[in-house]
C-alpha cells in the first residue's frame, strides 16, 4: 500500500500540466491530474494505464473522472472574455482545476482591500481596467472609497492604495456593490466569474481570499455544505470556509480558479457557518447595472418602496358604483 501511494505521487507529479496528452483524466482530491486510458473503474479503484506502467488509484482518492470529449486539448485554458465598455463587463475562462497554491499564485494580487471612514471590507476585481465587486454593506452611506491592490513582486507583495475610487452601482437587497477605480492607463489582474451552469455540489472543494480583520491577504479553505441555503428569501451557498468581519465583499473560489460567491456573512462564535452569494446573482447585478446606477445627488436611487394602495370598506361600498381605489403618491 505505502509503494501505490508513492507510485501514486510520481506520477501525479510527472503527469501534472500534461494537459494536451489525449485520453481520459483523472482528476484526484486536490486539484492533481493523471491522464491516460482507464483500463476499470468501480467502486473500489481506477486502474490507469500510462503507457509505460499501470496505476491503481484508490476510489476515496478520485474527485471525478473526464473524457476527452468534454474538454477538447486546444480548448483548455481558452477564456470567452468580454470587454469591460461592452455590456457584459465580466470575464470568464475555461481551465482545468489545480491545486489552491497554483490558484492563490494566479488569483491572489485580484483580490484586494476596500477601506472607507466606517470600516474596511475585501473585494475582487473583475476587468483589466479596474471595476471591481464589493458587499454593499462594506461601503454603505460612505462615498470617500479607498482600494488597496496588492501587486506581487519578487520579494512578495507591495501595497499601492487608489483613493479615486468611483461608485458604479448598489444594490442593496442582494447586499452587492460595483466600482470603478479610477487610475487611466494601468491595467488590473482580474478574477473569472464562474458559468451560472457550472458544477457545484456539496462537498466540492472551495477557498476564499480576504483581508478578516485586517490581516491582509489571507487564505482559507472549506467545502460547499450546501448549495442554495434560503434566508429571507435570498439564496446562499454556505460553506464550511472561514468568513471573518473584513472578509465580506470578498471571492469564494472554486478549484478551477473561478469565483463561484461573493462572501457575504458568517456566525462569529459557530465554527463552519458561512454563506456567500452565488456567482449568478453576481452576474444579473452586473448585467443590469444601470437599473441600480449610483447618483451623488440622490444616493438612493437605484431603489425606492411605494407605498400600498389605501384600504377600502368593502361591507358598505357606494351603491352601484365599483369601490376604486385612488393611488397614494
Amino acid at each position: 500500500m505505502k509503494f501505490a501511494y508513492m507510485l501514486l505521487a510520481g506520477a501525479c507529479l510527472c503527469l501534472l500540466g500534461s494537459a494536451t496528452l489525449l485520453g481520459d483524466t483523472v482528476v484526484l482530491k486536490g486539484g492533481r491530474e493523471i491522464t491516460g486510458e482507464i483500463l476499470k473503474s468501480d467502486t473500489q479503484a481506477v486502474v490507469v494505464d500510462l503507457g509505460y506502467t499501470v496505476l491503481r488509484v484508490p476510489r476515496a482518492e478520485v474527485l471525478r473522472v473526464e473524457k476527452p470529449e468534454k474538454q477538447a486539448p486546444e480548448q483548455q485554458g481558452k477564456s470567452s472574455e468580454k470587454d469591460s465598455s461592452g455590456w457584459q463587463m465580466f470575464h470568464t475562462t475555461n481551465l482545468r482545476p489545480t491545486t489552491i497554491e497554483d490558484n492563490v499564485q494566479r488569483y491572489a494580487e485580484a483580490v484586494v482591500m476596500v477601506s472607507s471612514p466606517g470600516g474596511q471590507g475585501s473585494g475582487f476585481i473583475i476587468t483589466p481596467d479596474g471595476y471591481c465587486i464589493t458587499n454593499y454593506h462594506v461601503i454603505s452611506e460612505e462615498t470617500r472609497i479607498k482600494v488597496t491592490v496588492f501587486r506581487q513582486t519578487q520579494t512578495g507583495y507591495e501595497q499601492k492604495n487608489y483613493k479615486e475610487v468611483k461608485i458604479i452601482a448598489l444594490n442593496p437587497f442582494v447586499d452587492l456593490a460595483l466600482l470603478k477605480i479610477q487610475a487611466e492607463g494601468e491595467t488590473f489582474k482580474y478574477a473569472y466569474l464562474a458559468e451560472m451552469d457550472a458544477e457545484l455540489e456539496a462537498g466540492q472543494e472551495v477557498f476564499a481570499i480576504g483581508n478578516p480583520l485586517g490581516l491582509t491577504r489571507t487564505v482559507s479553505q472549506g467545502i460547499v455544505s450546501t448549495k442554495n441555503r434560503n434566508f429571507d428569501g435570498q439564496l446562499y451557498i454556505q460553506t464550511t470556509t472561514d468568513i471573518n468581519p473584513g472578509n465580506s465583499g470578498g471571492p469564494l473560489f472554486n478549484l478551477k480558479g473561478e469565483v463561484i460567491g461573493v462572501t457575504s456573512m458568517g456566525y462569529l462564535f459557530l465554527g463552519g457557518l458561512n454563506f456567500a452569494i452565488p456567482v449568478d446573482v453576481v452576474k444579473r447585478f452586473i448585467i443590469n447595472r444601470d437599473a441600480f446606477a449610483y447618483d451623488e445627488d440622490n444616493p438612493n436611487s437605484g431603489y425606492r418602496y411605494l407605498q400600498p394602495a389605501a384600504r377600502v370598506n368593502k361591507a358598505n361600498p357606494p351603491a352601484g358604483k365599483i369601490p376604486v381605489v385612488e393611488p397614494v403618491q
